[in-house]
């Protein structure tokens, strides 16, 4: 009876192996990486706001989405616990500050006619989530990830002769949201993506309730002002915003930081479309050629990670249990491992 017990805690949930767990991570990743991609369409539809006004909305209605689910999951007993653990707290508190950065960012190049930077900021991020990993997790590059390192610097400094400037925003949106995934990374499976993000949200809706108070107190609000059609597009904000959110966190606790960078190759592409066939912004061929080397670092990444299972097995297969060394070594003399085995018999 005891071992039958046993038999069924370990192919149930907690004996759950890595690759199905790397696999449903994947999965979460790559739809949210997906569905960021296609933001910039939702921020056509409410383009009166402003970007404060958008940011603080996202983040009080994202809270909001958070609270529904939580009652409909029964979670907040773990939402408690979360907020008696002293050093996920401080981890969070840190997170949320970087996405409120993000959102701002972010909102403010699509609006302002910066949606091709705002594409360039999040190619870069796979090499910042990258160099994160190495920096601070001692993760391990190997020979193509260097490579693609190499490109990822060659596009930047490119990017900035061809802006004339350093790209700020991309750098600024590739920094805050690289920090952002290393800072979930490490908060690891003290926290579900559902209460992280709860706790995330709960520590931003303060200042975001006082900024929609102000804008609401001095006119210059559009949540109310603009109609019906309009206020119910910015409630969606929150749903819009929790959704990829909470992918990404549970895609963050599943998988180590490089791969997750690597994932994040398919919202700028998405991006970068919306950027050139709906926006229309310009791509002179000075930009493209950064781009390009941007690209070529991405392809990189992308085919070092689709080795990754078979290195997986190869290792695997290396440290599979040797047979007892109870004899001495006999390459020299010639006998196969089959010659060896009829000895014994």
């Amino acid at each position: 009876m005891t071992q039958t017990s046993t038999l069924k805690t370990t192919s149930t949930g907690a004996g759950v192996s890595p690759a199905s767990e790397r696999n449903a991570g994947l999965i979460q990743g790559l739809t949210a990486y997906g569905l960021w991609g296609l933001l910039p369409l939702y921020f056509l539809t409410i383009g009166i706001a402003s970007p404060l006004e958008i940011v603080a909305n996202r983040i009080v209605w994202s809270l909001v989405f958070c609270a529904i689910l939580l009652s409909l999951t029964r979670n907040w007993q773990q939402l408690f616990a979360l907020g008696r653990d002293r050093q996920a707290m401080i981890r969070l508190s840190v997170a949320s500050v970087l996405i409120a950065v993000n959102w701002l960012t972010y909102t403010f190049a699509v609006l302002n006619g910066h949606a091709v930077e705002a594409s360039l900021g999040y190619f870069i991020n796979p090499l910042v989530s990258t160099a994160l990993g190495v920096i601070f997790l001692k993760e391990k590059l190997r020979t193509m990830q260097w490579v693609a390192m190499g490109f990822g610097l060659a596009a930047v400094l490119t990017l900035t002769f061809a802006y004339g400037n350093v790209p700020y925003i991309a750098l600024t949106l590739a920094f805050s949201f690289g920090f952002y995934g290393f800072v979930k990374n490490r908060v690891g499976r003290t926290a579900t993506a559902l209460t992280s993000l709860s706790v995330e949200t709960a520590v931003l809706s303060i200042p975001a309730l006082g900024v929609m108070a102000w804008l609401i107190a001095s006119n210059q609000d559009t949540v109310i002002s603009a109609g019906p059609a309009h206020f119910w597009l910015m409630v969606a904000s929150g749903v819009i915003t929790a959704v990829p959110l909470l992918l990404f966190g549970a895609s963050a606790r599943r998988l180590p930081l490089t791969t997750l960078g690597t994932l994040q190759f398919l919202a700028p592409i998405l991006q970068f479309i919306v950027a050139l066939t709906v926006f229309n912004e310009p791509m002179p061929p000075e930009r493209l050629v950064g781009f390009c080397l941007v690209w070529v670092a991405v392809i990189l990444l992308c085919i070092d990670m689709a080795r990754q299972p078979r290195r997986d097995r190869a290792a695997r297969a290396a440290i599979a249990p040797l047979p007892p060394k109870n004899k001495a070594p006999r390459e020299s003399t010639g006998i196969t491992a089959a010659e060896s085995s009829a000895d014994k018999e």
